[in-house]
């Protein structure tokens, strides 16, 4: 039976938005109902998210549809990982919902290595060092904020959280938990152990679901504030496995990068790579759909461009910028995009020329030289990266599939196929709204398996082809369009 519409809540840390989907002749049709700005705040010298805001914007759009006459019969929520919410006794919240980019983790890492040290804990758990994973925030609440954590009744990540004010329902999903450092990989469940050794309430942490299922219905308080009854599913709730799932490859083997805010490289693999060597690398193993994981490295990614942007006064378009940096694409000038300068300075563009007078290279000056600085350094990041997976996994990669906002980056696009030597695609867009969706229709058996979705995506969206071996980009899923030559990238 053909079911009616599925809402993607998809919350990113810039913005967020409601996309519906729908089966029409066989294919995904998304159509995006609300779109609604997110950022950090600055509270007290502390970076936070106005959680109460977001649910505010969860709730406008969900009534847009209402309005529009296209109620989603099924919706699911997904947003960055990392962050979380602890709730008190009365389920209220208690203190402030902080934000990765808060310095208030620093130090931290050296506190829990006075427990447990980085090898013996990237063995247990396989995720990646990043000074603002949960296990750190978790140890700095513990160490400056004690008497809110001695509260603490509940540990909810922030997906969870707003699930949870739609449907009364508290529960941990899988993917986004994974991310925290906290879980293991073998049992597919909360680190108990681990999370006593650090002095930790085990029992705030509640039992991890799988995503690809049906939830709840919308509480009757939330029913008849919003104004029509919708059943949740639990998506793979971490935006980036959400993105993998929507992945427009049916071969085991290829190599991604859910291209956003962050860069998120990688590949994915049935069971996870604990190896002194990946860790050394700096490699996570993430909780995937249906358990695979993602074996991947965080790179910086479009926040660098993002934030220029904002710093130039918002005057000029992402296309505009692009353009800009295709013009001076011969400025020499690169940073490693990964350094700890770049995660939330004052100025961008003071950081990068500041990086680059102290390795002695040439100032960039223009919006397009900093631009061009930015896309031509996460091209050779991918591509060290590119390096680095095929070494730690002892296989060769022939295809990367470059998905979300940042598929939409031609010129980057274009750098990545060049510095990695891949035939490179790129999109869908909207990766994560898909995945969220699949998801839910896989939950209501509309789909019956990962594979099928992946066909489904295929079928649904454009996909563009960049081979700079051979010099030419086409439309992979379109029949006959021409080839379209590109612009050779020095």
């Amino acid at each position: 039976m053909m079911k009616g519409y599925y809402l993607a809540i998809d919350i990113g840390a810039s913005s967020g938005r409601h996309i519906l989907g729908h089966l029409d002749n066989g294919k995904l049709i998304l159509e995006e109902i609300y779109r609604f700005k997110n950022e950090m705040k600055d509270k007290e010298g502390s970076k936070i998210w106005d959680v109460n805001y977001l649910f505010r914007q969860i709730k406008i759009g969900l009534k847009l549809c209402n309005v529009l006459g296209k109620k989603p019969e099924y919706i699911s929520i997904d947003t960055w990982a990392v962050d979380y919410c602890l709730l008190d006794e009365k389920d209220e919240l208690i203190g402030e919902t902080y934000a990765y980019r808060n310095d208030r983790t620093k130090g931290m890492d050296l506190e829990v290595e006075k427990i447990i040290d980085s090898k013996t804990l990237y063995r247990r758990i396989g995720i990646q060092k990043q000074p603002f994973n949960t296990i750190y925030q978790l140890m700095a609440m513990k160490l400056l904020e004690e008497e809110s954590l001695k509260k603490a009744k509940t540990f909810l990540m922030l997906p969870d959280y707003f699930i949870f004010k739609l449907t009364g329902i508290k529960t941990n999903e899988y993917t986004n938990a994974s991310s925290t450092g906290l879980v293991d990989p073998d049992t597919k469940n909360w680190d108990y152990d681990l999370i006593r050794m650090l002095g930790l309430k085990e029992d705030i942490f509640l039992k991890l679901r799988k995503p690809g299922v049906i939830l709840s219905d919308f509480t009757e308080e939330m029913t008849k504030e919003i104004g029509y009854r919708a059943k949740v599913c639990l998506c793979a709730s971490h935006d980036t496995a959400s993105a993998i799932l929507a992945l427009p490859s049916l071969k085991p083997d290829v190599l991604y990068i859910s291209s956003g805010t962050w860069s998120l490289f990688g590949c994915e693999n049935s069971s996870p790579c604990l190896t002194e060597e990946a860790r050394k690398c700096n490699f996570t193993n993430e909780g995937g759909f249906n358990y695979r994981f993602r074996f991947l490295k965080n790179i910086m990614g479009l926040w660098m461009i993002q934030e220029l942007k904002r710093e130039f006064g918002d005057e000029y378009t992402f296309s505009q910028i692009c353009q800009l940096a295709r013009e001076n694409i011969e400025f020499p000038s690169v940073v490693d995009v990964n350094s700890n300068e770049f995660l939330a300075p004052k100025s961008m563009s003071e950081a990068i020329k500041n990086y680059c007078k102290k390795t002695n290279q040439q100032l960039p000056e223009s919006l397009g030289q900093l631009a061009a600085v930015v896309y031509k350094s996460l091209a050779k990041s991918y591509a060290k990266a590119k390096l680095e997976i095929e070494k730690l996994l002892g296989k060769e990669f022939q295809e990367l599939f470059i998905i979300g906002g940042g598929s939409n980056a031609d010129l980057l696009n274009e750098l990545t196929a060049k510095e990695t030597g891949l035939i490179t695609y790129a999109g869908p867009v909207e990766a994560t709204a898909i995945g969220n969706i699949l998801a839910s229709m896989i939950a209501t058996g509309e789909l019956l398996s990962l594979q099928e979705a992946r066909e489904l995506v295929r079928k649904s969206f454009e996909i563009k082809r960049y081979d700079m071996k051979n010099d030419y980009m086409k439309n992979i899923n379109l029949i006959n369009v021409p080839v379209m030559k590109i612009r050779t990238v020095s």
